[in-house]
């Protein structure tokens, strides 16, 4: 079951902050994203996913950019759920909303201590791309974009 909740609700900061964790250990420092830190008034599509429980065990959000594209923000997926479906459904949810909001291309930013997200996106259709806004110059950055 994937659900939109608000940006502060409970689970999905849980899952945000176990992002950050995650990230924090693979690069060893907590200045791996550049850029606009997201908040509640930039990503204004937030999903997380749940278990048969009712568990959350990921979570992603849109954040919109120019007319007609959008940004996936903080997709995450708690390790004992990965390997399952859980992020490409998150994924397909995510691409669903962001043709609601009449967005035909998504772009997204990764780093180069995810090898396993970068083959991800690859795999489910998102083409590398140069570098955009605030990744521009970030050796560590790899960005991606689908057209919807």
């Amino acid at each position: 079951m994937i659900d939109p909740v608000s940006w502060d609700d409970p689970d999905a900061v849980r899952l945000r902050d176990a992002q950050r964790t995650e990230l924090d250990a693979r690069y060893g420092t907590d200045n791996h994203e550049p850029g606009e830190v997201p908040t509640a008034d930039t990503v204004p599509v937030f999903l997380v996913a749940r278990d048969a429980d009712g568990t959350a065990i990921g979570c992603g959000g849109l954040r919109l950019l120019e007319p007609g594209s959008g940004e996936i923000k903080r997709m995450y997926v708690a390790p004992s759920s990965r390997g399952t479906g859980v992020a490409t459904a998150l994924l397909r949810a995510l691409e669903d909303h962001a043709r609601r909001l009449g967005l035909t291309r998504l772009l997204l930013e990764t780093g180069t201590g995810q090898p396993d997200a970068i083959r991800f996106y690859q795999r489910e259709g998102y083409e590398p791309i140069e570098a955009y806004g605030p990744y521009v110059g970030e050796t560590i950055s790899r960005c991606f974009a689908r057209d919807l």
